[in-house]
């Protein structure tokens, strides 16, 4: 029998946070390239609209490599390719990792 590990339940529950944050959301997102020149006024345009009207997102390509890898590992557990551990295991784990750097701080 295959179980999961801790590393996979927070993935899984990552991505059922990002998926039930996005249908929680009826705005659109849009990306734009602004020139130098009109950065400053764009950005002072769509300032005076709510928070419920218009958020700037910036962008973050930390988050979207964090998606694809999250969507990765989920589709890995759905197509049942993915490799599970038992809570013992990663626990052995974590305490094998712990003793090797708990001298480092």
């Amino acid at each position: 029998m295959q179980s999961f590990s801790a590393i996979h339940y927070c993935i899984l529950y990552a991505l059922v946070f990002c998926i039930f944050a996005e249908t929680m959301s009826l705005m659109h997102t849009i990306r734009l390239k602004v020139d130098d020149k009109i950065y400053d006024k764009l950005l002072w345009f769509l300032s005076k609209f709510s928070k419920d009207e218009i958020e700037i997102v910036a962008e973050n390509s930390a988050f979207d490599n964090d998606q694809k890898y999250l969507e990765k590992e989920l589709n890995e557990i759905i197509s049942g390719e993915a490799k599970f551990m038992s809570v013992e295991e990663a626990e052995e784990r974590l305490e094998k990792s712990i003793k090797q750097h708990e001298n480092r701080i």
